[in-house]
């Protein structure tokens, strides 16, 4: 990899992945690239950054033309709550816009391609314990099918075409650096928010509903590791399960309360975002990843709320 583009430069997983790419390549071989979002000083001025709107195929195959791209990480995508309301817009970018990407990467001889999948590709007949790489999948939302699309897609374009595709299916991603947005799991990352300045939250999940979740250095690192694997090693390729931890907003709350002994929890269930949450796995299986490019997660809870807290309250200006 020489010359990389990130596509959704500006979201929750592109505001650090770019600084981690532009550390290990050089900032100016890392291209971050948005269309919606403001990006941050950090993405905007840290390297090269360019507005592109992936629903185009011109203006994204141009962008890989012009800059020279080898290698491309596509991060564009609407999340699981905003699809639903906003069908006709995710399904330019979550699906127009990944196609548009994979063209130009076999018409531009590209070396990799770099994709996300998510828990949103399960659906409420994929078992819920330990879900295996390789299930029932049937997913009952709009992105849900969008990540469905996306691994398949992938996997053809690496099979019949040719282009090296690779991907993870994520679960939820907490992050200190970038505030929540309409992901059905974001109530992980605003409870600490809520927790450092109010000491108190309103959570719209059940206390008892159990999800995959993951710290944001050990995504970037799924990504990144996946990335650099030698792919004689590789069996698959865009939907490698990758997991950390589990727990359910009433762990959560108990983990901050005993670094945060006056916060409090309420539950005010939103019934859009439980059905999501219901439909998803508690757990995901991940050894067919550990086994073809050894993948292994640095954080748990503790080190995953202990970190947390620490940052988000020098971000927010709160003693604790």
């Amino acid at each position: 990899m020489n010359r990389i583009l990130v596509t959704g430069a500006c979201g929750q997983i592109g505001s650090e992945l770019v600084p981690e790419l532009r550390n290990k390549y050089g900032a100016e071989n890392v291209v971050a690239s948005g269309h919606i979002t403001t990006p941050s000083e950090d993405i905007k001025n840290g390297g090269p950054y360019i507005e592109v709107d992936v629903t185009n195929y011109e203006e994204i195959n141009e962008s890989i033309k012009h800059h020279k791209i080898d290698t491309v990480y596509h991060l564009a995508s609407i999340l699981s709550a905003l699809a639903e309301s906003k069908r006709r817009i995710a399904y330019e970018v979550n699906f127009t816009g990944l196609n548009n990407v994979l063209e130009s990467g076999v018409e531009n001889k590209l070396e990799r391609v770099m994709v996300v999948s998510s828990i949103g590709a399960f659906g409420p007949e994929t078992p819920g314990a330990n879900t295996p790489n390789e299930t029932i999948q049937k997913p009952t939302t709009h992105y849900g099918i969008s990540k469905v699309f996306t691994e398949l897609l992938g996997n053809y374009f690496s099979v019949k075409l040719g282009l090296d595709v690779r991907g993870v299916r994520l679960p939820g991603i907490i992050s200190w650096k970038v505030e929540p947005t309409a992901g059905t799991t974001d109530y992980a990352v605003e409870i600490f928010y809520k927790a450092l300045q109010n000491n108190y939250y309103v959570c719209p999940l059940g206390p008892d509903t159990r999800l995959p979740m993951m710290y944001m250095p050990d995504a970037i690192s799924a990504l990144m590791n996946l990335a650099d694997a030698e792919g004689t090693n590789l069996k698959h390729h865009a939907d490698f399960n990758v997991n950390a931890m589990s727990f359910t907003p009433k762990e959560l709350a108990e983990a901050i309360r005993s670094r945060l002994p006056d916060f409090r929890i309420e539950y005010d269930i939103d019934p859009l975002r439980q059905g999501i949450a219901d439909s998803w796995p508690d757990k995901l299986d991940d050894t067919v990843a550990r086994d073809e490019w050894g993948w292994s997660p640095k954080f748990g809870l503790d080190e995953l709320v202990d970190d947390m807290i620490k940052n988000l309250s020098i971000k927010l200006n709160q003693k604790v």
